[in-house]
């Protein structure tokens, strides 16, 4: 039988450093063919388990050493990285404000004011800031006007936002869960400083100094729970389906679900019955922002808000409000 440092053990040690995570068998079987024959497939095999330290002949100078293991052994599944993704449970019974897309420092006053001042005499019992808080125009992937661009302004603006708001509503839980605008703040880190990203000092909660007003932030595109009601800022919904004229029949039609979405900027209801006649009920909120943005001129948005009153067990009813020019709230 040929020895170590024949031609056929260099081949069996090129089979070993090429493919060290290979079957022995495998490998075996192409010694064989790539010597002609010239051994069995059993030597071989033995061949191919000395380059892996695993016994049979030249052990003591394995290529790719490896441990043992039993024949036929399987391969165990690897273990997931995946993250679990729950909802945020908002544990409150009562009337619960729904504020979205204010996107701050290009907010509506008069439509602002108007919301705050109808939910403080509903005495709504928790907030919800449902995403696009802020604008974040300077370190949006857009092109933008050179001239409009001050972030360390915008950050200001949206601080005194969250710290009036507090004011306004001082002893409830508010929620402030991110939208695709506040998502262009973690994008910008993961873009331009990936290495301190992850650094508790540079979130988004840190930046707008949230935990000093007592605001929990809710990130990841996790819906916020308002009873059995299901908040989504709207973003999170899967694409690829065309803009529907009714934006709540939209979401519903994504979810398959009972929900509510800012987002559009857009007011909507919309209802569905199976054949069972269980109901499905969505809805889309107004914003609260300039109606009139550079960037869309011409618009079907309109000014808006919502409360959810949630009742003993998770069920719910909707009021879904708007603002006028003039500032006045009506039922959508």
């Amino acid at each position: 039988m040929p020895q170590y440092g024949d031609e056929i053990t260099k081949i069996a040690r090129r089979l070993a450093a090429e493919n060290p995570d290979a079957p022995a068998r495998t490998l075996a079987r192409r010694l064989v063919a790539e010597a002609n024959g010239a051994i069995t497939l059993e030597q071989a095999r033995t061949r191919i388990r000395g380059q892996f330290g695993q016994g049979g002949s030249n052990t003591s100078r394995p290529v790719a050493p490896r441990p043992a293991r039993r024949p036929g052994a399987l391969v165990a599944m690897p273990k997931s990285v995946a993250a679990a993704w729950t909802p945020y449970e908002l544990t409150v019974t009562g009337r619960v404000g729904i504020l979205s897309d204010v996107h701050v420092p290009y907010h509506s006053e008069i439509a602002v004011e108007a919301a705050v001042a109808w939910l403080r005499k509903a005495k709504v019992e928790a907030l919800i800031l449902n995403g696009d808080i802020a604008d974040f125009y300077s370190i949006s992937r857009w092109t933008k006007d050179p001239t409009q661009r001050d972030f360390s302004g915008e950050l200001e603006a949206v601080r005194q936002f969250v710290h009036w708001i507090r004011q306004q509503f001082p002893e409830i839980p508010i929620v402030y869960k991110c939208g695709n605008h506040e998502e262009r703040w973690q994008h910008w880190l993961w873009q331009h400083a990936p290495e301190i990203s992850g650094e508790k000092e540079m979130s988004l909660s840190a930046w707008l100094k949230l935990d000093s007003h007592g605001i929990d932030l809710v990130e990841d595109q996790r819906p916020v729970m308002v009873g059995k009601l299901p908040v989504l800022h709207g973003h999170e919904l899967p694409k690829g389906l065309a803009a529907p004229v009714n934006v709540a029949r939209g979401a519903f039609l994504r979810t398959l679900a009972s929900v509510m979405v800012g987002h559009s900027h857009r007011s909507s209801g919309h209802a569905e019955s199976d054949m069972w006649h269980e109901e499905t009920f969505c809805w889309s909120t107004g914003c609260l922002c300039d109606l009139t943005p550079e960037y869309a001129r011409i618009n079907r948005w309109n000014h808006g808000f919502a409360m959810v009153t949630v009742h003993e067990g998770g069920e719910f009813d909707v009021e879904n409000l708007r603002v006028t020019k003039a500032g006045t709230v009506r039922t959508s």
